[in-house]
C-alpha cells in the first residue's frame, strides 16, 4: 500500500516554520549581542558566539562586492529551483522523507538569503563595542543583496594531537554557523544515509 504524500500545507508549514526559527534566533543575536561576544552553553563544547560572514556556508566568503552580489543572485536562482523541485517531487509521489529533506534545504537557503538580501538595509552595523539597531534613522549598513549572514553556533569539538605536522593543536571543527546552515547539513546527511536508494 502506497503511503499518503505529505499535504501541501504541511510541507510549506515546515519550510516557513524552520525559516521563522532561524530568523527569530538571528534577530535576537543581532539586537542583543556585540560582534564577537561569546557565551558558554555547554562548557567549552558548545558556545553561543556572534560572528558575521559575507554569505557562504560555515563562515566562508567570496571576495569583494561582486562576489557578494554573485552569491546573492545565485541564492535567488537556487531557491527558485528548489521550490520547483520540491513541488516536482511531491507531484511524482516521491517518499515523504525525500520531500521533507529537500524542504529543509530550501528553508536553509531562504534563511540565509534573508540575511544577505535585507539585513544590510534594516540593521545598523554590528561592532565589537555596540549592538546593532533595527531600522536605524541613518539607514542600514549595506545596500540590498549585500548584507552579512549572522552566525552563532560554535562547537569547538576537539583539537588535533599536538604531534601531527601542520595541524597539530588546531581545532578539528572551528566554523561558526547558524540554524539555516544546520538545516542544509542535516538534510543532506539524512538524504544520503536514509534515501540513497531513491537517487539510484
Amino acid at each position: 500500500m502506497t503511503k499518503p504524500i505529505i499535504k501541501k500545507w504541511a510541507l510549506w508549514a515546515i519550510v516557513v516554520g524552520l525559516v521563522v526559527v532561524d530568523q527569530v534566533v538571528k534577530f535576537s543575536v543581532k539586537t542583543t549581542m556585540t560582534l564577537g561576544e561569546s557565551h558558554n552553553v555547554l562548557g567549552d563544547w558548545f558556545r553561543w558566539c556572534f560572528v558575521e560572514n559575507e554569505g557562504a556556508a560555515f563562515g566562508m566568503s567570496l571576495g569583494g562586492e561582486y562576489g557578494k552580489l554573485a552569491l546573492s543572485l545565485f541564492r535567488i536562482v537556487a531557491i527558485g529551483t528548489l521550490v520547483w523541485f520540491v513541488c516536482h517531487l511531491r507531484k511524482q509521489k516521491a517518499p515523504n522523507g525525500v520531500i521533507v529533506g529537500f524542504a529543509m534545504i530550501l528553508a536553509g537557503a531562504v534563511g540565509n538569503m534573508i540575511d544577505s538580501a535585507f539585513y544590510g538595509v534594516i540593521f545598523s552595523e554590528s561592532t565589537f563595542t555596540s549592538v546593532a539597531q533595527l531600522l536605524p534613522e541613518a539607514g542600514g549598513y549595506a545596500p540590498l543583496l549585500h548584507g552579512k549572514v549572522v552566525d552563532m553556533l560554535y562547537f569547538p569539538l576537539f583539537h588535533w594531537p599536538e604531534w601531527m605536522p601542520l595541524i597539530g593543536g588546531d581545532l578539528f571543527f572551528s566554523p561558526v554557523f547558524n540554524f539555516a546552515d544546520s538545516y542544509i547539513t542535516i538534510a543532506v546527511f539524512y538524504l544520503l544515509i536514509f534515501h540513497w536508494k531513491y537517487f539510484k
